[in-house]
């Protein structure tokens, strides 16, 4: 019976892991790691547990998704005696609980000592682990799970597509991971892998770079879409034809293991697996141990992207546990799943049965991608990347403009809701928010976006969509520095503002309203239906009083800036800032505009349906793609 060394026993010592050890090991007793050698090394008598995120086997989900039969696991020990036993984990576990059938004693030794444990497995167990307990200090290594498959390995070719623009620290780095990790190891994925860059900034010393099993393809300003789009058809027509594409995200930190996994799992997946999603979990960079999310979902109620799974801790054993237990369908309802491409592998099979990615630069591609395939998804511990959080980068040219515009274009072309009046109404939210706040700029730049898309399926087959971007940037909100927004503070007579004194408690507070209060806000927009801003709860004058608020554009501290006619928002990550002003004129100017809009649309609502759905099978040909971006 054919077998497979599926996942290596992790012991980094990258910041990371540095910071977050109990994502890899739980113990007692300190453990340091020689990188050169790979070996640890545990100092004293005590316990060292395994039944980690990375480093547990996800016995429920390799018994659903593929055809093991067998688990086990090999290690080599040195030093003084110690007794190694499995471990497992139940669906409502609370601890690693021992299985005392299955151990090894070690006596002690100088010399390498190998280990193999043949591991109980049954249908209800969630994770297997193992436990090392020692009399004093050890020296281990060359720590692993392997496998034993029904039938043989399938021949997999897999290829990383990544694309960046102006990351260099990320992706250079991402980049020598893999040369060094993976092509220059001696697993199997080293004969069987390629990783294409696609440079839509054009700054990477490609020559430099490249290798016969890295490419990096110099590429216009094409977003994400059109770089993830690239990397499929370099993929495709590859010297050895990848079977399936790994899409990931530039500005990420990647463990190489995940991707050997990944590699693994393809190889040995039941039939009705063959053509699923494998979707990879974003961790955040900053806060290493909090998962955001797996998969993800349109809330067919307000048409929003929201996570299939609630925030885990992945040094929590209960988490890692639910992780695996986890049923999305609970959750998800009648909204449709889809996998993020910060990690996400495709089928090539997929790929040329639904075509690529729609040209809508970025914002929507994977949602509406994911939503057409309609796949199934295959998550699992230890699959993940690293990831800024989205809370500390908000962009209103993206979470305006592009995600207006192309949550349209989807939903006509593909359906991501019951209805696009699902749409309409974040349309109607998200501008309603912004005047709320007084952001009369990013407003417009919704309106903007909804604009853009009543243009029709014709303005984005045109390479004038990347143009869009960056203006959309140039039109956005402008956030000046601290020393700037203290000046113009100053210069308004702001009594009280100081931005040296500021903490994240001021910004981020908000204040309880009345009922009337509430009332007040819904029905005059933060009183900009009235004709005088001073009467029914409107405080001060200009130039004395203001709120406090974080410029985030999903926030609504409405008890904040309840009756105020200024506002200071603040980026306190990147220490930036503005002050906006109640203008009713704008509010007007804008609001007139809304309702134009709107009017528009429902004029030509059906026209504009027939000719997305009609250009959707253009817009997402290879032909096309291949066109637009100037590829041979």
């Amino acid at each position: 019976m054919p077998s497979i060394r599926f996942a290596n026993v992790l012991m980094e010592i990258t910041p990371r892991a540095l910071s977050y050890p109990t994502m890899y090991y739980h113990t007692n007793q300190p453990v340091r790691v020689n990188p050169d050698t790979h070996e640890w090394f545990v100092e004293g008598a005590g316990t060292i547990d395994f039944t980690t995120y990375f480093n547990s086997l996800s016995t429920m989900k390799l018994l659903k998704y593929t055809r093991a039969t067998g688990f086990h696991l090999h290690l080599e020990v040195k030093g003084n005696a110690c007794t190694i036993t499995q471990t497992k984990a139940y669906r409502l576990s609370s601890s690693p609980e021992i299985d005392p059938t299955v151990f090894a004693k070690v006596q002690a030794s100088n010399k390498w000592q190998s280990i193999d444990l043949d591991l109980t497995v049954d249908e209800n167990m969630v994770l297997a682990g193992f436990q090392i307990e020692t009399t004093g200090a050890i020296v281990v290594r060359d720590a692993y799970y392997t496998l034993d498959i029904d039938g043989e390995l399938t021949d997999i070719e897999l290829s990383l597509s990544t694309t960046t623009f102006k990351k260099e620290s990320y992706i250079t780095k991402n980049i020598e991971l893999v040369k060094k990790e993976i092509l220059g190891s001696d697993n199997d994925i080293a004969k069987h892998f390629r990783m294409h860059v696609i440079d839509n900034g054009c700054t990477l010393p490609y020559k430099e770079l490249s290798t016969d099993k890295v490419t990096i393809s110099p590429n216009e300003n094409v977003g994400g879409a059109g770089g993830f789009a690239r990397g499929m058809i370099e993929s495709m027509e590859q010297d050895v034809p990848a079977t399936h594409v790994l899409l990931m995200d530039d500005d990420v930190e990647v463990s190489p293991e995940s991707i050997m996994r990944t590699y693994n799992l393809l190889r040995i997946v039941k039939p009705e697996y063959s053509e699923a999603f494998v979707s990879g979990a974003m961790l955040n960079y900053e806060d290493v141990q909090d998962m955001k999310e797996d998969t993800g979902f349109i809330d067919p109620q307000i048409g929003i992207c929201v996570a299939a799974k609630n925030p885990l801790q992945v040094t929590k054993f209960v988490d890692i546990v639910f992780n695996e237990v986890y049923d999305e369908n609970l959750r998800v309802g009648d909204g449709r799943r889809y996998a993020a491409w910060w990690y996400c592998c495709i089928p090539m099979s997929v790929i040329k049965r639904n075509g690529m990615p729609l040209p809508v630069f970025v914002r929507y591609d994977d949602v509406e991608y994911g939503i057409r395939c309609n796949p199934t998804f295959m998550t699992m511990n230890g699959l993940c990347i690293w990831h800024s959080k989205f809370e500390i980068r908000y962009n209103a040219a993206v979470e305006r403009y592009q995600s207006i515009r192309n949550g349209m274009i989807a939903q006509m072309t593909t359906g991501l809701a019951p209805s696009i009046d699902t749409f309409l109404r974040e349309l109607h939210d998200q501008v309603d928010l912004e005047l709320k706040k007084f952001n009369y700029t990013d407003a417009e730049l919704a309106l903007k976006g909804f604009e853009d898309f009543l243009k029709g399926p014709d303005f984005i087959k045109q390479p004038i969509v990347q143009e869009k971007f960056v203006q959309a940037n140039q039109e956005k909100e402008k956030l000046v520095s601290f020393p700037e927004l203290q000046q113009m503070a100053d210069d308004m007579g702001l009594e009280g503002f100081d931005v040296s004194k500021l903490t994240r408690q001021e910004i981020d507070n908000d204040k309880p309203r009345s009922i009337q209060q509430r009332a007040f806000d819904f029905l005059t927009i933060n009183g900009q239906r009235l004709l005088h801003s001073s009467i029914h709860g409107a405080k001060g004058t200009p130039g004395k009083r203001y709120a406090l608020i974080s410029s985030a554009g999903w926030i609504y501290p409405a008890g904040s800036i309840h009756g105020e006619n200024i506002i200071i928002a603040i980026d306190w990550f990147n220490r930036r800032g503005t002050i906006r002003t109640k203008n009713l004129k704008q509010y007007n100017a804008v609001t007139k505009r809304y309702k134009r809009d709107l009017a528009y649309f429902k004029k030509n609502r059906e026209r504009l349906s027939a000719e997305y759905k009609a250009a959707s099978k253009e817009l997402t040909s290879i032909q096309y793609w291949k066109q637009y971006l100037g590829m041979k």
